[in-house]
């Protein structure tokens, strides 16, 4: 294997061992030709998805060897680590969430590796720790991955993950004297934990056993997920298997439950659709002994009914039936027929109704994002009428605490400059008014000192494509400021304004500029704006991002080669698709955990559930998609004589069971060898690969810290920018 890491770079590219390349040559299939409906393609490093091979592992060793030595050396590493450490040392806070008659929120000193759970009496009453992950490992990769409490506080159901994978293990303790129970569930992924108001159990999701390891660092795909009813104080060998579907493997499932009703959402990939069943509980005179007797409301994939409360038999749903940009429906389970479906709140002209959550028995918290900008309203729950508009500045809700049964509720604020102001509202109250309960600050970071605008600007059909920027107030449009380009586009997922320390950093020290381009493919607008980004219309996503950067240049914010672009999984694809269609309009790509091989992905642990996004290569027709941008497929070959590709730093880790890093390993040895080969390239071509780190959930403090510095550190070494005190 010809490995080049580029000219600038050689120095390090020594460190290569010879024998290293030579044993890769021989563990690799240079004859392994894939035949997609006639068309053949070459797989060479097919043998980099095996994570166990002697191989593979060699590889990653030899690319981390002249990778880390590469990101430590760089000239802003060390002041960008301290500055960043110094920084995100500031209280966080979860909003508080009541449970029988205590209240629970999450908390983080500063540099806590993981979030800690409080409990209180009151909420002005004195806290003290419920539940600690940092004791669980000592570098913290031991994660709550999920946590509920039982609808009286009897228990606590608790999952834990390891390294970041996603799989997960159920234990259980005694909500009042914190007793651990014997109790264990294992092979839980993707996963609901939902308690029967009883507490006698909660229903769970796993997986059949399967042969070989799972810790994370396996491939094999996650099929035939079963739905589990678990009795407190019995072996997880004597749960009650309450919903299976043998005939459809890749369907998943998750319950809510009201007291009285079990109501099944059964999905089938990512698109927002779903099947809806239900099952009286009360109607099982020996309480839940097996496979319940589901009730199919909704029995096809048409359309999504996401639960929200049911008055007696008249269940509310957020849907998106006849209504892209989502309203709310009511569905009495004795009339069921779609003819007696009645809206109770209509879809809105312009703006898309996000979540909705139930309050003091007759109210719902409904939130509407209005040009990427979260607006919180009251509604009535039964006329459906406003109630009063709840005061919020610029920004995102990014998070709520409410149940139906409580008066009070709390919602947290936070936007590109602000960390969290969490607001309380108690509307037994005779003038309930959100107050500010708990605001933090961070000590070395002026708000004052920064702008967040937003522009639109013409995608290549036209389209009006929004994109927020963050800057130094009253920067000169002079064409030579920095920009730190992310975009995602894809699963419906919309990209609103949230704060993050590294990229204040970037604007306040490196003299940059945050673009965040909210491309289609999201559901910043809804349905239509999701669909417009997916399947054969996913190539609108790169060219929205692409036109991204040409605005900042034409309107005078930057040049080409001062643009970083960033994403994360589909945001990695993203960069990936972009930096091979346009390597000349970027001086810098950092892809994380990016999905590069659009041929294969499907075959990988959860990747069957992004063929509803991207298509799936055995159709004929959506291979002819696919191929067209396929990061993996459509990197130069040698002798490569087009224009230099940017400084690229790929990033994975070897517990990623999300997105597998084979993609980013084959991606990453195809690049180096098809552009590294080029005595045109200057820039270093590099990956980083994480050890004992998944997918991002969980991730601790100090790594989330560590891996932030070498990304920016890398950008201002690519960029040749210089730290400003």
């Amino acid at each position: 294997i010809l490995i080049l890491l580029s000219r600038k770079s050689s120095l390090y590219a020594k460190n290569l061992s010879h024998s290293h390349v030579s044993s890769c040559s021989t563990g690799m299939s240079l004859q392994q030709v894939d035949d997609f409906h006639g068309t053949k393609i070459f797989d060479p490093y097919a043998w980099l998805e095996d994570p166990d091979s002697a191989e593979t592992m060699a590889f990653v060793e030899e690319q981390n060897k002249v990778t880390m030595p590469y990101l430590e050396q760089c000239a802003v590493r060390a002041q960008f680590h301290q500055r960043l450490t110094d920084l995100y040392d500031y209280p966080k806070y979860s909003c508080p969430y009541k449970r029988g008659k205590r209240y629970f929120y999450f908390h983080n000193k500063g540099l806590q590796n993981q979030n800690v759970l409080y409990v209180q009496d009151s909420l002005d009453g004195p806290a003290t720790v419920f539940f600690d992950p940092n004791k669980l490992s000592e570098d913290g990769t031991v994660a709550l991955q999920m946590g509920r409490l039982s609808e009286e506080c009897e228990y606590f159901a608790y999952g834990l993950s390891s390294s970041g994978s996603d799989w997960v293990t159920v234990h259980f303790m005694k909500a009042d004297d914190l007793s651990q129970l014997d109790d264990l569930l294992e092979r839980v992924k993707f996963s609901c934990l939902a308690w029967t108001h009883d507490a006698k159990g909660v229903f769970y999701n796993c997986f059949p056993r399967q042969e070989g390891k799972t810790d994370g660092t396996e491939t094999t795909s996650n099929l035939n997920q079963k739905l589990f009813y678990h009795v407190i104080g019995t072996k997880q060998s004597e749960d009650i298997l309450v919903a299976e579907f043998p005939d459809h493997p890749k369907w998943h499932s998750s319950i809510s439950d009201d007291g009285r009703y079990a109501v099944l959402s059964i999905t089938e990939g990512c698109e927002p659709v779903n099947q809806l069943w239900y099952c009286d509980l009360q109607q099982l005179p020996n309480g839940i002994t097996g496979l319940l007797p589901w009730v199919k409301l909704v029995d096809t994939f048409k359309a999504q009914y996401s639960y929200v409360t049911n008055e007696g038999t008249v269940f509310t749903f957020r849907s998106n039936m006849d209504a892209p940009r989502y309203c709310l429906i009511n569905i009495d389970i004795q009339k069921p027929d779609k003819q007696h479906w009645t809206t109770l709140i209509p879809q809105h002209d312009k703006d898309v109704l996000g979540f909705v959550s139930c309050v003091n028995q007759r109210h719902l918290l409904v939130n509407y994002v209005h040009d990427v900008k979260d607006i919180l309203q009251l509604y009535d729950l039964h006329t459906g009428q406003l109630v009063r508009d709840l005061p919020l500045d610029v920004g995102t809700v990014s998070g709520v605490s409410c149940k139906k049964k409580h008066s009070e509720f709390f919602y947290k604020f936070t936007s590109f400059t602000t960390p969290g102001i969490i607001y309380h509202c108690d509307l037994s109250d005779l003038n309930p008014e959100p107050k500010v309960f708990r605001e933090v600050q961070v000590k070395g970071i002026n708000q004052e000192d920064y702008q967040t605008t937003q522009v639109f600007y013409p995608a290549k059909d036209g389209t009006k494509i929004p994109m927020f920027l963050v800057h130094a107030k009253g920067i000169k449009k002079d064409g030579t400021h920095p920009v730190f380009l992310y975009g995602y586009g894809g699963f419906e997922h919309s990209i609103q304004p949230y704060y993050n320390v590294a990229y204040l950093l970037f604007v306040r020290h490196l003299g940059g500029i945050l673009a965040v381009a909210n491309i289609r493919g999201g559901g910043e607008y809804g349905l239509t704006w999701h669909k417009a980004g997916t399947l054969g219309n996913k190539q609108n996503c790169f060219d929205d991002f692409q036109c991204a950067a040409e605005y900042l240049i034409q309107e005078k914010y930057t040049t080409a080669s001062h643009i970083a672009i960033n994403g994360a999984s589909n945001g990695g694809l993203l960069v990936g698709a972009c930096v091979n269609q346009r390597p000349d309009l970027f001086g810098c790509a950092v892809a994380e955990v990016g999905v590069m091989d659009m041929l294969k992905f499907h075959k990988f642990t959860i990747g069957h559930a992004w063929t509803t996004d991207y298509g799936c290569s055995d159709d004929p027709e959506q291979f002819k998609w696919l191929i067209k941008y396929s990061p993996l497929h459509n990197l130069p070959q040698p002798p490569y004589s087009g224009p230099p590709y940017p400084a690229v730093l790929l990033l994975t880790a070897d517990h990623d069971d999300r997105v597998v890093p084979l993609h980013t390993l084959k991606y990453c040895a195809a690049l180096q060898y098809g552009v590294g080969s080029s005595p045109m390239q200057r820039q270093p071509l590099m990956v980083r690969v994480d050890t004992r780190s998944g997918h991002g959930a969980g991730k601790p403090t100090a790594k989330a810290i560590l891996e932030d510095t070498h990304i920016f550190s890398f950008i201002a070494e690519t960029l040749g920018l210089s730290w400003k005190e």
